[in-house]
C-alpha cells in the first residue's frame, strides 16, 4: 500500500488531498500513467509533467524512479524561491 498525497492545483484537480493505493506500479511514472487511466481528473492533473515534482518518502525524486520499498509518494508543482 503506499499513500499518495497531491498539493496545491494537484489537490484541487485531483479533488482529494491523499489517498492510500495498491498498485502494480514499479516506478513513478508507472504509477502516474495508472493515475491517469483511472479518471479524467487525473489525466488533467497530471497532463504537463513538466509543471510536476515528485518525492519518495519525503526526498525529491524523478519520474523514473523506482517505488520498491517506498510508502509515500507526494506530488506538488515546482518550488519558486521567495
Amino acid at each position: 500500500m503506499i499513500e499518495v498525497i497531491y498539493f496545491a492545483w494537484l489537490r484541487e484537480r485531483i479533488g482529494v488531498p491523499r489517498e492510500s493505493l495498491q498498485t502494480e506500479a514499479l516506478t513513478v511514472a508507472d504509477l502516474v500513467a495508472e493515475l491517469s487511466a483511472r479518471e479524467e481528473r487525473y489525466a488533467l492533473a497530471f497532463g504537463d509533467l513538466a509543471s510536476v515534482r515528485v518525492a519518495l518518502d519525503q526526498e525529491l525524486a524523478d519520474f523514473a524512479a523506482p517505488l520498491a520499498g517506498v510508502r509515500e509518494v507526494a506530488f506538488f508543482p515546482p518550488m519558486t524561491g521567495g
